[in-house]
């Protein structure tokens, strides 16, 4: 069962909670980014993205996004999985408390602690070791208004120390860090420890929610697996 959420605050800090607003830091790029996604399937809850060109100027190192991984993660930083989500009245659906645990990567090539392996939007995807995951950050960029009632993002704060959670114990997990969630306006973006614990409530009063997450990472992968990238 879900608890109810605090509010969202801008007090909450990526080091110490997991979680950071940047209050409109794109708000200014909004026309230009809905252009960018203009032409992905509608209707779909998430549409998993690679070989956009029109993203790429936004999501480098010195691009509006990309500036924001890279001032936490340094000059490396690089956009590795994106994915559109856009919940409205026809796809209104509700995700429970979990850790993201794959990344996306060019081809399977099995590597020791990487597995187990799925095929995702026909993509193919792997759990590696929980380290790397904790190197990593996710980025929410809102393309829509996200009130209370809009299924905003709900977080566990601090729960991104807590390493790899079983899912036996997720709920207690939940309980013990509290939860907060991530209101946002159209042009802000969310920068979240990769491993945070989160979920999604449907929303109440319905309205377009589209968010373009990203996750980055500023490190190779082991012998010869690479990242897939956007």
């Amino acid at each position: 069962m879900m608890r109810d959420p605090t509010p969202a605050t801008a007090a909450l800090t990526l080091g110490h909670d997991g979680a950071q607003l940047y209050r409109g830091a794109l708000t200014a790029h909004l026309g230009a980014l809905l252009t960018a996604v203009d032409d992905l399937p509608d209707g779909q809850a998430g549409v998993r993205i690679n070989g956009l060109a029109p993203l790429r100027s936004f999501l480098a190192p010195t691009g509006p996004i990309g500036s924001i991984a890279a001032g936490v993660l340094g000059p490396s930083s690089r956009a590795v999985r994106a994915v559109l989500f856009d919940k409205t009245e026809g796809t209104n659906w509700s995700l429970g408390w979990h850790q993201d645990r794959t990344i996306c990567v060019r081809q399977r090539i099995d590597a020791p602690g990487f597995g187990p392996w799925t095929v995702k939007g026909g993509m193919q995807h792997v759990a590696p070791p929980f380290e790397l995951l904790a190197r990593m950050v996710t980025m929410r960029v809102h393309l829509d208004d996200v009130p209370a009632t809009n299924a905003p993002l709900l977080i566990a704060p601090g729960s991104h120390k807590a390493g790899r959670i079983p899912v036996d114990r997720i709920d207690a997990a939940v309980n013990r860090h509290g939860t907060a969630a991530c209101l946002a306006q159209a042009g802000d973006a969310w920068l979240y420890a990769t491993p945070i614990l989160h979920a999604s409530q449907a929303a109440a009063a319905p309205m377009r929610r589209r968010v373009l997450q990203i996750d980055f990472a500023a490190e190779d992968l082991p012998g010869d697996l690479e990242w897939l990238g956007v």
